[in-house]
């Protein structure tokens, strides 16, 4: 899905959460189960979701200036947290249902067309998913993966709210829907508060993972055999971009300018072959 920009991939998960939504309220509209009513909250929510991505996905891919040197890229983290919040409050919304309908049990209507209706928002959502999880991954885009992560606990809500309702129809236990509705909302609380940790780690200047430093490592590597070395290797993530510093310890009696062109050289090799932007500090070896 490389061909896919992240503003066109959040551009088909408003449409997906559009036409999700109104399927999903058909299913509750239909059966009155307060289960599919706590399914089609969620949708609601990867609509705001989708929408206050794609704002900060486009202000994140802005580019630099004056009063934002290093970029935007951080505009992404406000994404994932928004979702985390909107997740909280449906699930407070879910619980709010599920408590007034075990006080005050009703029979469930036509389950056939309205779990119909559910299974197919749900294949709609998994469909989504993917294509959000490629794409955020090709351009390394937090919003996008937080996107796609909440679609796919909306597609296992929607699993455990389907069975949920087929048992309560089967056994008479009426009183089974409020509870799967309950039990989605602490789903989704569980997920939300993911989200959140992750737009807080971003923002405290989180570290590369593992395999993207040792990446940087093998390049700096490369350059071993031309008489200098490297030290205090320190990265960061801001959204899409990954940013580096290295010390590049040099032979004293190198001239200025020949270490200027070889910190220059290094530092777009590493931009070339592991995606950050490095910057380096020229030290004497001795």
């Amino acid at each position: 899905m490389r061909t896919l920009t992240p503003q066109q991939a959040l551009l088909l998960s408003l449409f997906a959460a559009i036409t999700t939504i109104g399927m999903k309220t058909g299913a509750w509209w239909l059966t009155g189960s307060v289960g599919y009513l706590s399914d089609a909250l969620e949708s609601l929510v990867n609509l705001a979701g989708a929408s206050f991505a794609l704002v900060m996905v486009s202000l994140a891919r802005a580019p630099a200036d004056p009063g934002h040197p290093y970029g935007h890229g951080k505009a992404e983290y406000f994404s994932a947290a928004f979702e985390g919040v909107m997740i909280f409050i449906a699930a407070l919304a879910i619980l709010f249902a599920a408590g007034e309908r075990l006080l005050h049990p009703q029979p469930l209507g036509a389950l056939g067309i309205g779990t119909a209706l559910s299974v197919g928002a749900s294949l709609v959502n998994f469909v989504v998913a993917r294509i959000l999880f490629q794409v955020g991954r090709a351009h390394r885009s937090l919003a996008l993966e937080a996107d796609a992560r909440h679609l796919m606990t909306d597609v296992w809500t929607t699993a455990g709210v389907v069975v949920g309702v087929a048992l309560a129809s089967m056994s008479g236990w009426v009183w089974l829907d409020p509870v799967i509705a309950a039990a989605v909302a602490l789903n989704i609380l569980r997920e939300g508060w993911g989200l959140m940790q992750r737009s807080v780690d971003g923002l405290m200047d989180r570290s590369l993972a593992a395999e993207d430093i040792e990446r940087i490592e093998a390049v700096l590597a490369t350059f071993a055999a031309r008489g200098c070395s490297f030290a205090n290797l320190k990265t960061r993530v801001a959204g899409a971009m990954h940013f580096a510093h290295v010390d590049v310890r040099l032979p004293g009696d190198w001239s200025v300018a020949r270490a200027h062109a070889l910190a220059d050289e290094v530092e777009r090799a590493v931009e070339a072959q592991a995606g950050a932007r490095l910057t380096t500090h020229v030290e004497p070896a001795d």
